[in-house]
């Protein structure tokens, strides 16, 4: 972990998504969190239960699903409580650790809610359980990296929090995996 959080101030932490291990190793976020996922895991056995009551689902195919998670995630912002997103939305890269494009709505809320990014990291996750299910734990160590907080200035775009996200996260995949 490299960026001191405060204590009482919420963040939204955006991270890749490259496995399932990824929502797990999130948890390990200190203070009053929570999660933007797909609707569908409400469905999954016991812990649909506990994602249902305590985070926030959104339905991708559905517009208006979207509009009300970003609402719903800005009240909890106001709250004070952090958010976790995954603004690949969703597991989507054919060719890890190189990601696939963000969506908007992360860098949206940070703008308008004047709340810090912390970009996030997972370096290993592919390598430790991949998208096709072979379980390799012990091939790699698990490695999460906090970094330091994108602050939204007056003057800065979507486009600008995005990118800049983007390249931090992605910098750290590449010199984790050895890529030049």
């Amino acid at each position: 972990m490299r960026c001191k959080l405060k204590k009482n101030q919420p963040y939204i932490f955006a991270a890749n998504h490259f496995s399932y291990l990824d929502i797990p190793m999130m948890g390990f976020i200190p203070g009053d969190v929570q999660f933007i996922g797909k609707a569908s895991i409400r469905k999954a056995p016991l812990f649909g239960y506990y994602f249902k009551k305590l985070h926030i689902a959104v339905d991708r195919s559905r517009v208006k699903s979207r509009a009300e998670t970003m609402r719903r995630a800005g009240l909890a912002l106001d709250s004070g409580s952090s958010i976790v997103i995954f603004p690949e939305g969703g597991i989507y890269s054919q060719h890890q650790p190189k990601m696939v494009h963000f969506k908007y709505g992360a860098f949206r809320l940070a703008i308008e809610k004047q709340i810090p990014i912390i970009p996030v990291t997972l370096s290993f996750n592919h390598l430790i359980l991949p998208e096709d299910g072979r379980f390799l734990l012990g091939f790699h160590s698990a490695k999460m990296v906090l970094h330091e907080a994108l602050i939204p200035e007056k003057d800065t775009t979507e486009e600008d929090l995005k990118e800049k996200c983007f390249e931090i996260i992605q910098k750290q995949l590449n010199t984790d995996n050895g890529i030049k």
